[in-house]
């Protein structure tokens, strides 16, 4: 974009030995915000998959299934679990959720 404004510049505003400088101003920096933000959008990789729903809390809602990410999921859980309470996604076994219930998150003995 800013190449264009040096072209239009160069031919429309200023003159002839300064209009050259202005496109390459203009195809220097242009060059530069396109680097700076390909650099930006790479610094870091986006969770993809279904090993992103890991740590995320979903919502019981049959006892074989949970709702995580308006998403139906099969779930196991090693507590029996009860239909619209919240649970945490701790491992993706194939297709099937392992979660646990928050209410025993922290509990004592």
């Amino acid at each position: 974009m800013l190449l264009l404004g040096g072209i239009l510049l160069a031919v429309f505003v200023v003159p002839w030995p300064w209009g050259v400088l202005a496109v390459l101003a203009g195809g220097l920096l242009d060059i530069g915000e396109s680097v700076a933000f390909l650099k930006w959008s790479r610094r870091r990789k986006s969770p993809v998959g279904a090993e992103a729903l890991v740590g995320q809390t979903a919502v019981v809602a049959t006892p074989t299934q949970v709702r995580v990410a308006g998403e139906l999921w099969a779930a196991r859980s090693a507590d029996p679990l009860r239909v619209g309470s919240e649970v945490e996604v701790t491992a993706v076994e194939g297709l099937t959720l392992r979660v646990r219930d928050l209410r025993h998150v922290g509990a004592g003995p």
